[in-house]
């Protein structure tokens, strides 16, 4: 669930652009009212960041400042960004792109893509998994199904951080990657993925971000049409963004600096996907004028969550750790964490459930219960004891609501009945809008009492449940709402994913719970091997565990259950102890690890320094690029990268460009990427224009990384001295 639950679920949009601003506090307030340059909002946990930024749109829309089509907001999940156009229709801002980073770029790809390439663009495909597992076979490779699943994220790591198959053994080393398999042979299944790929014309999802980036980049009348559609961006969950990410918001942008982002370095955990906290810490950095604004009021949890979640932040290391935002709870107070040891999981698994049963029973509703764990595989056992204790439960993770076989009928038969009504018998004798949704679905499986058990039966008759609420809330809110108001609503909420809420309690990963909230949290297996899960061996793998567990127990308003089991199964060895985050947390323990600082402080506004203003220093003091032509000092990054102004004469050497430009096309066709993943035309311009003779020549050119200078510093500087590399004219 989402704070969302718990307000009106049909409000009426705000009378004006002021009424916009109604409700927010003084942080919420600023991030709504800074509307120009760029704005980085640092928001803790349950600080209402969503509201903020939906606010901060809304109130450009309807003051007049914004135009809605103008904007576009991007975040990571169908689920956000369908859950932000929701809120948006709901303050009276219609019109605005709401979308995820994927979905932006290939509605962008798909329009570009016959002025920018011709022909027709590439099949995409759902899941890169099965022609992972043929890549494999074609190799000679048989690869087991965990292997697979493993092998397939170390492919989307590469494309997502522009790694080409040849340097993998050697990133994947630097980044302290456990590399599922060899890392040669790892390079070799992803570069047979990528031929296979090429050999069926299809495409995958990190493709289309690597194709929008090359686009963008190569085609700059198109660039310019995509900036002049777009003059506004907004970020969310910036602390996850990946280098390939941040590339094509880059070119987005182009020259301006009309940018929000939104994010908490506390709260990164998925670096293992490629993302990093780096252009969030970053930003004051890049952007000096940038107003930076705290949100840390938590309105989601009790005073006695937020000092355990602010406990466990303080004892945490790194970088992220200096950015910690110390969060102040704006709840009553609650119940104190409950902390309890079991023999085995087993027991714990039917510990939790015994205690979901107590409280269904004494009235909190199923649905505003968790059970949240490391790994997938914990699953099983809290099914099985959900199941046992007749507990209702529903995966985070599985099928999305409006997918499922019997919301697709419900949806058919009421629109039928919408239609058609007045020739329906089922409707002869009921008048309101409740009465005739459960008239319709009682033949589609609807009863007033759930069925026994917590099978598929018991699913399907949730998820019709689900929608007879649904008809309540609307009625409430617009009594005169009609059968076909309620179906268009439910077209509004499936093109959006808003979902209703089903009654059972939900199961899911710490991953898969980012972003949601309920009452009850029960956080099962918080034992050393599980968190920090054992294959977490450097220091930045245990921060990020760390951070796993905060978002655990982020998640809570109310009340927060931890448990872990000192043996795996019955009789099993009891040489499990309960997690190291928890020393010094929970009773008659002490910290292992002293904390490292206050963090960043409370709530707060720090403004972007004009003329006059004392500027924030910096960690380190970098000599500025000047012009090598006039002297003058350059900013563009285009212009630091070629070491002179755009309009000032070049000294190019034009054969020497074309025969980079040659060299580079082999290299990207052999490694199955885009020339600009080998060099950008800028990079080659600057060689060019420099014409090195040694490594330290070549490797003084921005845009020529150790990672590039290693791989092919060799043939740039055989092709600069007038030589052909080796290979350049094989078979290739």
């Amino acid at each position: 669930m989402t704070a969302a639950t718990h307000s009106t679920l049909f409000p009426r949009a705000p009378e004006s652009a002021d009424a916009v601003l109604e409700g927010l506090d003084p942080e919420q307030r600023e991030v709504a009212t800074a509307l120009h340059g760029p704005v980085c909002v640092l928001a803790g946990a349950g600080t209402g960041k969503t509201r903020a930024i939906t606010h901060r749109i809304a109130y450009g829309v309807r003051a007049g400042i914004l135009q809605p089509s103008s904007v576009l907001a991007v975040t990571f999940t169908n689920r956000a960004a369908g859950e932000m156009r929701g809120r948006l229709r709901q303050l009276g801002a219609q019109g605005v792109q709401a979308r995820t980073f994927h979905s932006a770029a290939l509605r962008q790809l798909q329009y570009f893509w016959p002025k920018a390439i011709g022909g027709s663009m590439p099949r995409l495909v759902d899941r890169k998994i099965q022609l992972v597992a043929e890549a494999a076979a074609s190799a000679g490779t048989r690869l087991d199904r965990n292997e697979l699943r493993d092998v397939t994220a170390e492919i989307e790591w590469c494309k997502v951080t522009q790694t080409v198959p040849a340097d993998y053994p050697y990133a994947a080393a630097k980044a302290g990657r456990e590399a599922p398999r060899d890392p040669n042979e790892i390079a070799h299944l992803y570069a047979a993925y990528e031929d296979l790929k090429r050999d069926r014309s299809v495409i995958d999802f990190e493709d289309v971000l690597l194709l929008t980036v090359a686009v963008l980049q190569d085609r700059h009348d198109i660039a310019e049409q995509v900036r002049a559609q777009y003059q506004h961006f907004v970020v969310d969950e910036y602390q996850d963004v990946s280098p390939l990410q941040q590339r094509l918001l880059d070119l987005w942008l182009g020259e301006r600096d009309n940018l929000c982002v939104v994010g908490d370095a506390s709260q990164t955990i998925y670096s293992f996907t490629g993302a990093t906290p780096d252009h969030l810490l970053d930003f004051r950095a890049r952007h000096p004028g940038a107003t930076v604004v705290k949100l840390v009021r938590d309105y989601r949890s009790t005073p006695q969550v937020v000092r355990l979640a602010n406990g466990l932040l303080a004892q945490a290391r790194g970088r992220a750790a200096g950015h910690r935002l110390e969060l102040v709870s704006q709840r009553p107070p609650g119940p104190e964490p409950v902390y309890t040891e079991y023999t085995d999981e087993p027991a714990e698994a039917e510990g939790a459930a015994r205690r979901i049963r107590e409280l269904i029973d004494a009235g909190v509703p199923a649905a505003e219960i968790a059970v949240l764990f490391r790994t997938n595989s914990q699953s099983e056992t809290y099914e099985q004891a959900l199941a046992d204790a007749g507990v209702p439960y529903q995966l985070r993770g599985a099928e999305r609501f409006f997918d499922r076989p019997e919301v697709r009928k419900a949806g058919l038969a009421l629109r039928g009945a919408a239609r058609f009504g007045g020739n329906d018998s089922l409707l002869d004798d009921v008048v309101d809008l409740p009465s005739q949704v459960r008239a319709v679905l009682s033949g589609e499986g609807w009863t007033t009492e759930p069925p026994a058990g917590s099978g598929a039966v018991r699913e399907r008759w949730e998820s019709l449940a689900a929608l007879v609420g649904l008809a309540h809330d609307l009625a409430a809110a617009r009594p005169a709402a009609t059968l076909a108001d309620f179906v268009a609503e439910l077209d509004e909420r499936a093109s959006a994913q808003h979902a209703p809420t089903v009654q059972g309690v939900t199961l899911a990963s710490l991953h898969a719970a980012k972003g949601l909230e309920w009452d009850v949290v029960f956080l099962v297996g918080v034992a050393e091997g599980m968190l920090p899960i054992t294959y977490a061996r450097t220091d930045e793998q245990i921060e990020e565990e760390r951070r796993l567990l905060y978002v655990g127990v982020t998640r809570a308003r109310e009340r927060l259950h931890v448990s872990w089991a000192l043996s795996r199964s019955p009789g099993g060895r009891a040489g499990r102890r309960p997690s190291r985050f928890l020393d010094g947390l929970r009773p008659g323990t002490t910290p292992t690890v002293g904390h490292t600082g206050s963090g960043t402080g409370g709530a707060g506004v720090e403004r972007g320094f004009t003329a006059g203003a004392v500027a924030v220093p910096r960690r380190t003091q970098r000599t500025p690029a000047r012009c090598r032509v006039c002297g003058r000092t350059l900013t563009d990054a285009g212009e630091m990268k070629l070491m002179r102004c755009e309009d000032c004469p070049s000294d190019m050497d034009e054969g020497l460009y074309e025969r980079l430009r040659e060299w580079r096309a082999v290299q990207a066709g052999r490694s199955g990427q885009p020339d600009f993943c080998v060099f950008t035309d800028r990079t080659l311009m600057a060689i060019a224009e420099t014409c090195p003779e040694t490594s330290a020549e070549l490797a003084r050119i921005p845009g020529v990384l150790s990672r590039k200078l290693r791989s092919y510093g060799a043939d740039v500087l055989a092709i600069c001295a007038g030589r052909k590399p080796d290979g350049l004219d094989g078979d290739d």
